[in-house]
């Protein structure tokens, strides 16, 4: 925003203009990076996790179920 102001201030679109509003995007852009990168790391992480939580679940319900079922079938 502050290169489109001081190229309408001067009227012109020299490398004088717009340096100080493209250095400020550019520190943004790596401070926006630094906060998102971390941020994707740790999501991916806590998404693997939850879906090795979800199988293992899934995987003593059907075990417990089966258990269940054969114990029933004895006592009839």
């Amino acid at each position: 925003m502050n290169a489109f102001h001081g190229i309408g201030l001067r009227g012109s679109a020299t490398l004088a203009t717009v340096a100080p509003g493209i250095s400020e995007a550019l520190i943004a852009t790596a401070a926006g990076l630094a906060a998102a990168i971390p941020a994707v790391i740790a999501y991916n992480h806590f998404v693997n996790q939850i879906r090795v939580l979800a199988a293992e679940m899934e995987n003593f319900a059907g075990e417990f179920a089966s258990y269940a079922e054969r114990e029933m079938v004895k006592r009839v």
